[in-house]
């Protein structure tokens, strides 16, 4: 099957076409099985083809597959806001809008933010990911390959250290440095946001300090700061709760959401204080297929499916699977590559080191290949790429998660 039609700067980590799938395993078109610990990069919590996703969909298709919300507002959409917002765990008026993706949550609240605070500057963390849209891609903690040959990009936008036990960077070395950014580079008082993570997925699952994270929540109500939490990855049970900033004793102002939020249907939102969403003038938010009927049906049910009591369930069993398996092969000495394990809940990373602590890209690219020939797909993560992700659907059977983990010890045990 030619790819010669597909742009060239499109890169693949697995060079495989699929053919369909089942909550978590995969097959391509030669009929090989795969266990799936990628989930489309976070986007399958509930697994390929949940059937109450799929029945949504297949009756909402047979009834409207699409309006324009800002057209005609549209049965779904409302719904699934009323949903939508009870299901955020703050405690305040809470409203929102639907977008096309995570990324578009993202540009959307950079509007809602100066829009509201009549500031400009955004403070990002190193590491962070937030999206490939041109605004986004300046948030972002990275250069290669996200801000590479396109040019001077919208800002300002400045980063500091994202501090967490997963990486070493430390509270006070956080702040100090946040001290520094506002003493040399920028006025307090041009900032509009900071935006962060609390867990993040690009940058290789590292937990963001409960500490730093309530010092950052103080010195934004103090100086009238907005803090945005980006929940596109971590959301929607991945790290056993319903977001990941209920970990951290906070409550962010706006929070983006995408991926995981309509079982494997493109769809994202931007929700946050009533005030901030309502702050812009009429028509300065919307979008022809933000929040697309059939998008929302399947949100929908994914929200019934996403019980507190089920995600409860599902992110302590494997979390406790691969936490137990992890500590048995460091008890076992396994292999000399393997390092720390990051994230939290079944939220987590791999790192691949070498024996003098730096990272081991070379051998993560090895053990990609190994286990994908052995019927297994990972994915990497990390500034280095020398942290695997672990992306398995939440509810992949107890089995599977088994066999899953039993490859994985195979092709580390062969890694040079």
């Amino acid at each position: 099957m030619s790819r010669e039609t597909i742009s060239q700067s499109i890169s693949f980590v697995h060079p495989i076409h699929l053919s369909h799938g089942n909550n978590a395993e995969v097959w391509d078109t030669s009929g090989k099985r795969y266990i799936d610990f990628v989930g489309g990069i976070g986007v399958l919590n509930l697994g390929h083809c949940h059937p109450a996703v799929v029945e949504a969909i297949r009756e909402q298709a047979t009834r409207l597959t699409h309006y324009a919300f800002n057209a005609a507002p549209h049965t779904p959409y409302i719904e699934l806001m009323g949903r939508l917002t009870a299901f955020i765990p703050v405690g305040y008026p809470i409203s929102g809008m639907l977008t096309n993706s995570g990324a578009e949550a993202a540009e959307n609240a950079l509007k809602i933010v100066r829009g509201a605070t009549g500031r400009t500057a955004v403070i990002a963390f190193d590491g962070g990911f937030h999206g490939r849209t041109l605004a986004t891609l300046n948030l972002n903690g990275k250069v290669a390959p996200y801000k590479q040959k396109v040019g001077v990009l919208p800002g300002p936008v400045y980063h500091l250290p994202y501090p967490s036990a997963d990486n070493g960077v430390t509270c006070v070395e956080a702040l100090k440095a946040m001290d520094r950014l506002f003493s040399v580079e920028i006025d307090i008082n041009d900032v509009a946001c900071f935006i962060i993570e609390p867990v993040q997925g690009e940058g290789g699952f590292l937990a963001l300090n409960i500490e730093f994270a309530q010092a950052l929540r103080g010195f934004c109500d103090e100086h009238d700061i907005l803090l945005v939490a980006d929940e596109i990855q971590s959301g929607f049970g991945r790290t056993g709760q319903r977001f990941a900033f209920s970990r951290l004793g906070i409550e962010p102002d706006l929070i983006l959401l995408g991926k995981s939020i309509a079982g494997g249907v493109p769809l994202g939102a931007v929700v946050g204080r009533k005030a901030l969403m309502d702050n812009l003038p009429k028509g300065g938010l919307g979008g022809t297929y933000s929040g697309n009927p059939i998008a929302c049906a399947a949100a929908l049910a994914t929200l019934d499916v996403m019980t507190d009591e089920h995600l409860h369930t599902w992110g302590t069993q494997q979390e406790e699977a691969i936490v137990s398996r992890y500590e048995a092969w460091r008890a076992q000495h396994l292999s000399p590559y393997l390092g720390r394990l990051t994230g939290v809940g079944a939220m987590r990373g791999i790192e691949l080191v070498c024996a003098d602590g730096t990272p081991a890209p070379k051998q993560l690219a090895q053990l990609l290949n190994l286990a994908r020939d052995a019927g297994l797909l990972l994915m990497p993560s990390g500034k280095s790429r020398h942290i695997i992700r672990l992306l398995a659907p939440l509810t992949i059977e107890p089995a599977v998660l088994e066999e899953g983990l039993d490859i994985l010890e195979a092709c580390f045990k062969q890694l040079v």
